[in-house]
């Protein structure tokens, strides 16, 4: 069995965008016409994020200082250093893996935890 896609509920398609190609360096796909706004990303093996512009259910709701301790999105990057710096210098606070193993969590604009290793 293997993952599809993966679907996060966002607020603002531009502001999402920014942080999933700007920051993540994702590229968008096609995406069909459903009755909501959307942004689909292309992930390796034909695996997907979907971007969903719906009223969030989850709003409001607390989340764990440290991301490895809630629900999130895990991907596997090329080079951890290029993307730690990216996030510095857009000034996205993380949190380091406490395995100790290269990994971070970070949340995208609308609290959606993002877990980044290599």
């Amino acid at each position: 069995m293997k993952i599809k896609h993966v679907g996060l509920i966002v607020s603002d398609l531009k502001v999402a965008g920014l942080f999933y190609e700007g920051i993540l360096g994702l590229s968008p796909v096609e995406r069909p016409e459903f009755n909501f706004s959307g942004l689909w990303y292309g992930l390796e093996g034909g695996q997907q994020i979907h971007l969903m512009l719906l009223d969030n259910p989850y709003e409001g709701c607390e989340k764990p200082a440290h991301g490895g301790r809630d629900n999130h999105v895990a991907m596997l990057v090329d080079d951890f250093s290029v993307i730690r710096s990216r996030l510095d210098s857009a000034g996205i606070v993380y949190t380091l893996s406490k395995s100790g193993r290269s990994a971070l969590f970070c949340q995208d604009p609308d609290g959606n935890t993002i877990e980044l290793f290599s």
